[in-house]
């Protein structure tokens, strides 16, 4: 059963989330900045230094990163219990992961490696070479899109991994660099933005930003623990349309407000 926030569940949440009410939107330069609240809560394995996510029907599927840590993930959403698990060699980095058409991809930090695999059974289908490195992944069910840490996203063929082009993503005060964890949601691309509590939105056309989701209340206290890194992972259900994030080590995943 999934967890719902409310009064009993979460002290002094009621707080919050008035506090999230009232900041509303608000400017960053030109760009507007949305401020969500948090709709539901549900566990996440702590020890998980998330990379990639998203949702496959009432599971999780997790990339999950650090040399001789490495997985691919098929965790059940309701409790978290890790149901499937393939493990990277110690010499891999695992990063962004993208599902299209019964395939997951699966980055790989600075081993410039894209491994491929059937969803279904989770076996190895085949890899594929790319230059720089990989960081997240994403697509629209045509091509694929690909950070690499920088304010630049590569269009990615998904059938030969070849690259389409690429595009540098800009707001009202520049180049927004550092992007990570990727997703599609709503004809956007949002991205986490590294090091930060930030998430960028913007077209997938030519990287004009729509808009930042600002995140700086998460991890809720409860949530907080001396282990936890930073703000990384973005999923959308495609049943619901719930917009799920969580981070690095984080011990929770959280439902967030759609923006209007």
């Amino acid at each position: 059963m999934r967890r719902r926030v409310a009064a009993g569940l979460i002290p002094g949440l009621i707080l919050l989330l008035s506090a999230c009410r009232e900041a509303g939107p608000v400017s960053r330069g030109n760009d507007p900045v949305f401020r969500p609240e948090i709709l539901e809560r549900l566990p996440h394995d702590s020890g998980a230094f998330t990379q990639g996510l998203l949702i496959d029907g009432e599971f999780w599927l997790e990339s999950t990163g650090q040399y001789g840590r490495s997985e691919l993930r098929q965790v059940r959403m309701s409790d978290g219990e890790v149901v499937r698990r393939v493990a990277l060699s110690p010499r891999l980095f695992g990063e962004g992961l993208a599902l299209w058409r019964g395939r997951l991809y699966q980055l790989t930090w600075r081993e410039r490696t894209a491994i491929v695999y059937d969803r279904d059974t989770f076996e190895e289908i085949e890899r594929f070479r790319y230059p720089g490195e990989g960081w997240g992944l994403t697509n629209n069910d045509e091509v694929l899109f690909m950070s690499d840490g920088s304010a630049e996203i590569r269009v990615i063929d998904p059938v030969t991994f070849r690259e389409l082009r690429r595009f540098e993503v800009r707001g009202a005060r520049g180049a927004v660099s550092q992007l990570n964890e990727l997703e599609w949601i709503d004809g956007e691309l949002w991205a986490n933005i590294f090091q930060t509590r930030w998430i960028v939105r913007f077209s997938p056309e030519d990287g004009r930003v729509t808009g930042f989701v600002d995140l700086h209340h998460l991890p809720l206290p409860e949530d907080e623990h001396a282990g936890q890194d930073v703000l990384n992972g973005i999923a959308v259900d495609p049943a619901t349309g719930d917009i799920w994030v969580t981070g690095k080590n984080w011990k929770a995943l959280y439902r967030i407000e759609r923006p209007e």
